[in-house]
């Protein structure tokens, strides 16, 4: 299979979204299941497509300080008020190459959305760096995970409160309650929604997938973009549209209440680039 591009460029897809990722692959989240997560990884199953293989990490750097200067003005461009780092890789599998790749858009008008897994953990001086620039940490759990992966992102979610907006990025499903396994995923999902600051992310498995085949989750098909998907849905209005007239954007419009993080204009207060370029 092909390897991705060492080069970091801004994508867009079908539903509107940027996405600048630092790494592309997830090794660590191939490692803990066949598939990737709940053995149905959409991006996993993307990767298979067009033939790239997701379970080797391939950091994206910039080429130049010229490319890096393209990829801010683009970004400064977009008509949407946040950027995605996490759409086709987990930021967790090198946090140290992720901030330097910060630092180096620190002049940009538009909000980073971090999406993560967490496989790895921030350091105290990471965390303390994500205090410092306007950043919403999108921390991906569900129901699905085993329970020590699932206690660890809640951890971390809770972790992160201090220093930036943190929200708890639930990948839900319609569970079976009459199935012994659909009963027990169906009170943890529960308890997830109990925290403060949650979003929820409709499950998309295939026909195949062994929760679908074992009754574990019920699904149907329903409309997603242009087209039809098998989706589980936990909250039968949860949304499947384009990015651009979600109410949620990723947490940006969700008021947590216990939040504690400053508001800090712009992505970073006044940071300036490195001394030493790191890409």
């Amino acid at each position: 299979m092909a390897s991705y591009s060492p080069r970091i460029t801004l994508t867009r897809n079908s539903r509107g979204i940027y996405s600048l990722d630092t790494v592309m692959g997830c090794a660590s989240g191939m490692a803990n299941e066949p598939g990737g997560c709940y053995g149905d990884c959409y991006s996993a199953n993307a990767a298979r497509r067009y033939g790239r293989d997701f379970s080797v990490n391939v950091l994206r750097y910039f080429e130049s300080e010229a490319h890096r200067r393209s990829i801010v003005a683009r970004i400064n461009r977009i008509r949407l008020d946040f950027v995605r780092i996490g759409s086709s890789g987990d930021p967790s599998e090198d946090w140290a190459h992720t901030v330097n790749i910060l630092r180096g858009i620190d002049k940009c008008n538009r909000q980073i959305v971090i999406i993560t897994r967490h496989w790895h953990t921030l350091t105290n001086e990471q965390l303390a760096y994500f205090g410092t620039i306007n950043v919403v940490v999108n921390t991906s759990v569900s129901a699905l995970d085993k329970p020590h992966v699932r206690d660890h992102c809640v951890a971390q979610y809770e972790r992160m409160k201090p220093y930036c907006k943190s929200i708890l990025r639930v990948v839900s499903c319609d569970f079976n309650i009459n199935n012994e396994r659909g009963h027990l995923m169906a009170r943890a999902q529960a308890e997830l929604f109990k925290h403060d600051a949650t979003i929820d992310t409709v499950f998309r498995p295939s026909k195949r997938n062994p929760l679908v085949t074992d009754g574990v989750v019920n699904v149907a098909r329903s409309r997603f973009m242009d087209g039809v998907s098998l989706v589980s849905k936990h909250n039968p209005s949860a949304y499947l549209g384009k990015c651009s007239t979600c109410h949620e954007m990723c947490g940006l419009n969700v008021t947590a209440k216990d939040a504690r993080h400053p508001t800090k204009p712009g992505v970073v207060k006044q940071l300036g680039l490195f001394r030493k370029k790191t890409w």
